[in-house]
């Protein structure tokens, strides 16, 4: 299924030892580095390395340190001081968080880097950002694509539970991500491009249809679903931005990640995160679905746009660390005005028919509900340990951190603070 644009891509079972043929036959020379957590060394990263010496390939490694590592300053800098000039190649022998810190370092030091993904857990294998926590929030830094994707099916399939549930939460989310993106396209003049659009809904697709294989954890389920996740990120490298796969869910995952990072509280795998945050847009769009263009023209009436001075003041307390950052990216909506909120309430309801077009797309709660289920993933907030007070939070200002019109933006419009 993935579309590798100029990377190899191998998903299947026996890919390491196909990964370290391909080691073998670069045209470079150089020892290689191999990246990983304590987790994924066990899991993976030895198990990559006897394979390079196995070809008589010079390894050495970086094992990033802690019980929750986070792809930030400390273990950027580990690796930079680790690197040596004479490395030809690093190796990302984990999942998102080992593969954004390695990411982001090879394509600062101009070195090629490989993705060996440990668990079939997020989206980002190959797409060409890293998802990196700066000033206490997280921000998404241009990098480079890996020069290769190989994930062992034997592998992933070894991986927790949890892990494969969150993949399947990455994947479902995209079809109220691409939603988003077609309303900031019609609403926001925000880019916007079909090809990559139905690209990105069809790798979903995929996985929504393997959706019972992948809950058992079955070899063909995994398989369909690390296609569907290395799909994804090739949709994020082609657009050049992750409008493809991310909208209000993942604004919803963000705003939770840096408040427990914050906190000092343990990370909650980011697909879960997403999941719980698909059920809240899926909801909101139901919201939308159910009006008529004259219902929404009153709603919109009873409202204003957010007054610049109480705006700033709500990013402030929401954003403690990063909320400079989080206001130089709203000027557009924190400075709308009374001219600006008329233009726009005037499209949405211009457009409405559109809009309804849009939501009719995004599955309702129940389904998204079921299909959660039946991946094994949580429905309920409380299991991965957040309370109404995190989602209401992220329904009220989770929207403030990207420059970006959402179904979450649309409700704000629609429904103000109700």
């Amino acid at each position: 299924m993935p579309q590798s644009m100029d990377m190899t891509v191998d998903i299947g079972e026996g890919a390491l030892d196909r990964f370290s043929a391909w080691c073998a036959a670069r045209p470079v020379t150089g020892t290689i580095r191999i990246v990983a957590d304590l987790r994924t060394w066990e899991a993976l990263g030895s198990e990559a390395d006897a394979a390079l010496r196995r070809r008589g390939l010079a390894a050495s490694r970086t094992i990033i340190a802690g019980e929750h590592p986070v792809a930030g300053g400390e273990a950027v800098l580990r690796l930079l001081a680790d690197s040596r000039d004479n490395e030809s190649l690093l190796v990302a022998a984990g999942s998102g968080t080992i593969t954004d810190i390695v990411r982001f370092v090879a394509s600062r030091i101009g070195k090629d880097f490989v993705s060996l993904p440990s668990a079939p857990c997020v989206d980002a294998y190959a797409s060409s950002a890293s998802a990196l926590i700066l000033g206490g929030a997280k921000a998404t830094i241009p990098a480079a694509h890996p020069a290769a994707v190989f994930a062992d099916t034997r592998i992933l399939a070894a991986a927790p539970a949890a892990m494969i549930a969150a993949g399947f939460g990455d994947m479902l989310c995209k079809l109220s991500a691409l939603a988003d993106w077609r309303l900031g396209a019609l609403l926001w003049d925000e880019p916007f491009d079909e090809a990559v659009a139905q690209r990105s809904e069809r790798a979903a697709r995929c996985a929504i249809e393997a959706v019972d294989s992948i809950g058992a954890k079955e070899a063909g389920g995994i398989e369909v679903l690390m296609g569907a996740l290395v799909e994804s990120g090739l949709c994020m490298a082609a657009a050049g931005h992750s409008r493809p796969a991310s909208g209000a869910e993942h604004h919803f995952s963000h705003f939770w990640e840096a408040e427990r990072l914050r906190a000092g509280q343990a990370p909650i795998l980011h697909g879960l995160k997403v999941a719980i945050g698909t059920i809240m847009a899926a909801g909101l769009w139901e919201r939308v679905a159910r009006l008529s263009r004259d219902q929404a023209a009153t709603l919109l009436a009873g409202q204003g746009p957010t007054d610049e001075a109480t705006g700033i003041a709500q990013i402030r307390a929401l954003f403690p660390s990063s909320a400079d950052e989080v206001i130089a990216t709203q000027a557009g909506f924190l400075s709308l005005g009374a001219a600006g909120w008329a233009g726009l309430t005037g499209d949405i309801i211009d457009n409405w028919e559109r809009i309804q077009a849009i939501a009719a797309g995004v599955p309702g709660v129940p389904a998204v509900r079921d299909l959660l289920a039946r991946s094994g993933c949580p429905v309920d907030a409380r299991e991965i340990g957040l309370g109404e007070a995190d989602l209401s939070r992220a329904m009220a200002g989770a929207h403030w951190q990207r420059d970006r019109f959402t179904v979450a933006k649309l409700a704000g419009a629609l429904f103000g603070s109700r």
